[in-house]
């Protein structure tokens, strides 16, 4: 059975999923056979396995990082929101409805088998498990039926490193405010505080480290910098989404209420002079070089969203100007002449599209689940460059588009004068480098970045962020804590 190790953190978005993909990569690195877990997630970002079934984005990216195949053991409960109190659930990979908060809230704990099934598999065949947490362990109001934190840190007994975010301040009271609130038996099972998201001179903070030390009587593995890598993250506070600047060549995606899978358009940021914006209003629109409409969760209230605040014109105005506009999934869908909820899959309704492509959308109660390959038509439009092209992705939607007009790709997908379309997630990937060329082109510029390949981009930030791990906390004492467990 594998050892485990068990990161916590004192609120969302301190890190806790780059951390453990750092320790998944040093424990690959050391030759072990490591695999994230993560009990229950919410994200609208989303991974489909080789078997079909869908997966928080991090744990697959986490995957990657150890070297082990993305499987739904590694995330048994995922809940995907459709609205601000209700959530698609979806459990050991596939959707069993949807739930209001309340609901799920009232049922989490009839999922404690199927999570401890999948715990279990996965140690009968693995060295370590880095378990991920989720928010932080002293929500009081939620603690008694936890299933996520210390929940699942008793499940599994196991050790619990506990990380707070000292970049958005009030490092003491996160780390010793959280022990505090924690339950006896709960701080028992944490081993050791991280630091994490240092900027500057760390020497400044060696007295910190003795108050954090001596306040808590735990240990301090480590004070981590703020690490400079490009790695996906799944996260809606992601700042990424906050980017702003414009590159030479400036690609605006239209970050929709319910964005899902923004992670699609990272492999563009890889790129030198290639900037990646995401937008909320129509003016942040007049000088994109090529427009992205993502995917999301619900698909005909972010229409509404769309065409209520002018996006939705100034997107046809720019396509009108020859700008390329492309969309996945959710986006593709809205780029139709209408789009139908019958059986209220995602909340019910009609709605009419934009217009822009031959084709229209009913939304079924089956969802589609697939890794996918293929390759781009002879299309013509601003992307006549793609025809040929090979791409490799995964699809994840519940609707059913009838296309009558141009098809786009071997897997369906659409297309008229410079307007795109396709369900394939991933599908840049593989063909950015051909997009960026043509962009540059459209500019008088003659792009000589060469070939970028995404598999070895990738590796090579996995390899900084866990360089930059290993070389800022004690290893000794981490695998000290591993070897020793929760006595």
């Amino acid at each position: 059975m594998a050892k485990s190790i068990m990161i916590q953190g004192t609120m969302s978005n301190v890190g806790k999923s780059f951390f453990t993909a750092a320790l998944c990569r040093i424990f690959r690195q050391d030759g072990y056979l490591c695999v994230p877990f993560k009990s229950q997630n919410m994200a609208l970002n989303s991974y489909i396995t080789r078997n079909g079934s869908e997966i928080g984005r991090a744990q697959a990216m986490q995957a990657e990082a150890a070297g082990a195949e993305p499987s739904p053991l590694m995330n048994p409960i995922l809940l995907k929101p459709t609205t601000d109190t209700g959530s698609q659930v979806i459990v050991n990979g596939r959707p069993i409805g949807n739930m209001s908060a309340r609901e799920y809230f009232r049922r989490k704990k009839e999922f404690i088998p199927d999570i401890m099934k999948a715990y279990n598999e996965l140690s009968a065949h693995s060295d370590i498990i880095v378990i991920e947490g989720a928010g932080s362990p002293v929500e009081l109001n939620l603690k008694q039926d936890d299933i996520v934190n210390m929940g699942m840190a008793k499940l599994a007994e196991s050790p619990v490193l506990l990380v707070g975010d000292i970049d958005r301040g009030g490092i003491f009271a996160q780390l010793i405010g959280t022990l505090n609130l924690l339950e006896s038996d709960e701080r028992n099972l944490v081993k050791g505080l991280v630091v994490n998201k240092f900027r500057g001179d760390k020497s400044l903070f060696n007295s910190g480290v003795d108050i954090l030390r001596q306040r808590s009587n735990k240990a301090v593995l480590g004070v981590v910098p703020y690490i400079n890598c490009d790695i996906e993250d799944e996260d809606s506070l992601s700042h990424k989404l906050e980017n702003n600047s414009n590159g030479i060549i400036d690609i605006v995606v239209i970050r929709l209420p319910r964005i899902s899978n923004f992670t699609d358009f990272d492999v563009f940021s890889q790129y030198d002079g290639v900037s990646v914006r995401y937008v909320t209003k129509y003016t942040e629109l007049e000088k994109a070089d090529m427009i992205i409409i993502p995917g999301t969760k619900s698909t005909i209230s972010d229409m509404k969203w769309i065409r209520e605040n002018g996006i939705e014109a100034m997107i046809k105005k720019r396509a009108e100007k020859g700008v390329p506009i492309f969309a996945i999934c959710g986006g593709y869908q809205m780029l139709g002449r209408k789009i139908s909820d019958p059986l209220e899959t995602e909340n019910g309704g009609s709605i009419d599209g934009m217009n822009l492509l031959d084709c229209t959308t009913v939304f079924s109660r089956e969802k589609n689940q697939s890794q996918v390959s293929g390759k781009f038509l002879d299309i013509e439009g601003f992307f006549s460059c793609l025809s040929g092209a090979e791409f490799s992705g995964y699809e994840i939607h519940m609707g059913i588009t009838e296309n009558m007009g141009n098809t786009l790709t071997s897997c369906g997908g659409s297309y008229k004068n410079n307007v795109y379309g396709c369900y394939v997630h991933g599908i840049f990937d593989s063909v950015s480098e051909r997009i960026v060329r043509r962009l540059f082109e459209e500019k008088g510029i003659n792009y000589m970045g060469g070939n970028s390949d995404r598999r070895e981009y990738k590796e090579k930030q996995f390899d900084i962020l866990a360089d930059s791990v290993r070389n800022n906390i004690n290893m000794d004492m981490l695998y000290r804590i591993i070897e020793n467990g929760v006595k």
